[in-house]
């Protein structure tokens, strides 16, 4: 324990990323082993750890043990979904021995934090906390049972843990960070507890910074005001204080405003979302600049060694006997889940992120007899892979992926497969060959997950939204289509996707791949070239240190 309470960093960091930065963030996917993820937040950060590692950034991340994780996807009887609850266990985290109080609902629960060293996963150090902790109560244990509970008092709770246990611990280790990046408004209550420290706003201001990835001002989380009193949310600050340093005179406490006006600077996270976030937030007073850094993901985590060689060596038999190889490595795990057998000679499309509503997971079944055509189509046949994990209690969600299980049970070449994680998500963007993406514009803030398809020769096919417009040049490393009009009703636009997104797919993407396959390969390797340049995270958490940590308040006014 002595060793942490004087903590200075495991390893000699570069010159260039000399400041002292504490990355917050609810959810971390480093690695498939350690399950405290759930979606794009959770790669991001974990992508950004793996990069800041490798670029020897003086940063540490802090984040929470979930003791059940996020959930595991599962199914019934019937195939559909299911969600099951497990305890996880694991003896690579360091038991620091550091316990300390915070204060939640006026009553002091207990913290105890561990650690992840960087040479476990190549990663910047993490710290996780938990209040799994004998002295406190059951109610106190669970606000670090499950990641993004559904009930409001175990949310705020939750942020509490995060924002001032983080802070908190930072102080115990005597680690004094330049920057506190909060990666989304879960830890808040950071810049309270910083706000309790130095009393000046600006001096606040000058250390927080702040990612915002939510593109729609209703999807920000709002609480009553007085709850979060209730609740320690704001600590030992007064709420005539909070309301006078937040600029929030009603009850209804929007975190993302407050976090806008209690930092120094922010982001979007791609070009698009930092004009949506402008945009969006810029009728408000005293808020901070918001830049854009596009986020990106660790090409040296995601990336296949074999298919990046034959790439660099100009080796196109090599290369395609590896796509071959990757596809079927891919379709033992469908015929293992699912009992189809899938040919690797066969162009596949694949759907694989969060199952929300505006990411339209099943919009291209939703014209049966259209989708029948391209299903059974026996001059240029194609395979339909659907994955990813809806929130636990998002029961629309839930519906559209028990609705995609039905129609799959119809055809021999479409499947839908569980356990959304890290590793399956490799296995996925290695096999496919279209990495289909149809986000309802401009709904999606960057959408990451083509950003790894492409750099494993899979070719997106895309509405243009998040990080898409930014690298895709249509024909030539990806397929896009038109852009419809936002203003129209939810059902026109989806309507207007669908038929362009089984137009391309048609018209262009199947006669290519099976008549042209110089040019179909000419557009993968374009693609696989492509996207590293400025879609590896090495770039983004470059951009970090010089277009978020380095401003200050007195610079920017």
């Amino acid at each position: 324990m002595d060793a942490f309470l004087s903590f200075k960093h495991p390893y000699p960091t570069s010159r260039k990323y000399n400041q002292k930065v504490a990355y917050f963030s609810m959810e971390f996917a480093i690695d498939q082993a350690l399950k405290i993820y759930s979606g794009g937040l959770g790669y991001l950060a974990g992508s950004h750890m793996r990069s800041a590692y490798d670029l020897k950034q003086n940063l540490v991340g802090i984040g929470i043990l979930w003791k059940y994780g996020y959930y595991d996807q599962t199914r019934n009887s019937t195939g559909e979904m299911d969600v099951l609850f497990m305890e996880r266990l694991y003896n690579f985290l360091v038991d620091t021995g550091i316990e300390f109080e915070i204060p939640v609902n006026s009553h002091h629960v207990k913290v105890k934090v561990f650690y992840l060293p960087p040479h476990v996963f190549g990663s910047a150090p993490l710290f996780l906390l938990s209040t799994n902790h004998p002295d406190n109560d059951y109610l106190a244990q669970t606000i670090s049972h499950r990641l993004y509970s559904n009930n409001t008092e175990a949310k705020i709770a939750q942020s509490i843990l995060l924002g001032r246990g983080g802070a908190k611990l930072l102080d115990l280790i005597g680690y004094q960070p330049d920057v506190y990046h909060l990666n989304e408004a879960h830890a808040l209550p950071a810049a309270f507890y910083l706000y309790e420290k130095l009393g000046v706003l600006d001096e606040v201001r000058n250390k927080m910074a702040f990612t915002t990835h939510t593109p729609v001002e209703a999807g920000n989380e709002k609480h009553d005001i007085y709850q979060l009193e209730k609740m320690s949310f704001f600590g030992s600050v007064l709420l005539a204080d909070v309301r006078r340093i937040t600029g929030i005179d009603d009850n209804v406490f929007n975190h993302t405003l407050a976090a806008l006006r209690l930092s120094k600077m922010a982001n979007g996270v791609s070009k698009l979302h930092g004009e949506v976030a402008r945009s969006m937030w810029g009728s408000y007073d005293d808020i901070c600049p918001i830049t854009h850094i596009t986020n990106s993901q660790n090409h040296l985590y995601w990336h296949d060694p074999a298919l990046d060689k034959a790439l660099a060596d100009g080796d196109k038999a090599s290369f395609l006997n590896r796509k071959k190889a990757l596809k079927q490595q891919l379709f033992q795990i469908v015929a293992d889940q699912t009992g189809k057998i899938f040919d690797p000679d066969v162009l596949t499309l694949v759907w694989a992120r969060r199952y929300a509503g505006y990411k339209r997971a099943d919009l291209i079944t939703r014209d049966i007899s259209r989708f029948e055509r391209l299903v059974y189509h026996s001059k240029y046949p194609i395979q339909l892979i659907w994955a990813g994990k809806p929130y636990p209690m998002d029961y629309d969600a839930i519906g559209t992926f028990n609705k995609l299980v039905s129609i799959a049970k119809r055809y021999p070449n479409v499947a839908v497969v569980t356990g959304y994680e890290l590793a399956l998500s490799k296995a996925l963007k290695q096999g496919s060959d279209i990495w289909l993406n149809n986000p309802r514009v401009p709904r999606e803030a960057s959408g990451t997950s083509g950003m790894t398809a492409a750099m494993n020769a899979s070719v997106n096919l895309s509405t243009l939204d998040g990080w898409i417009p930014e690298f895709a040049k249509p024909g030539h490393n990806a397929f896009t289509v038109p852009l419809a009009d936002d203003h129209m009703p939810d059902e026109v636009q989806d309507e207007f996707d669908r038929h362009n997104l089984m137009d391309m797919l048609e018209n262009e993407i199947l006669p290519t791949y099976y008549d042209k396959p110089d040019r179909w390969l000419a557009i993968v390797q374009n693609s696989m070239k492509e996207v590293v340049k400025f879609f590896d995270s090495d770039r983004m958490a470059d951009e970090y240190y010089k277009k978020l940590y380095g401003a200050r308040v007195m610079d920017l006014v």
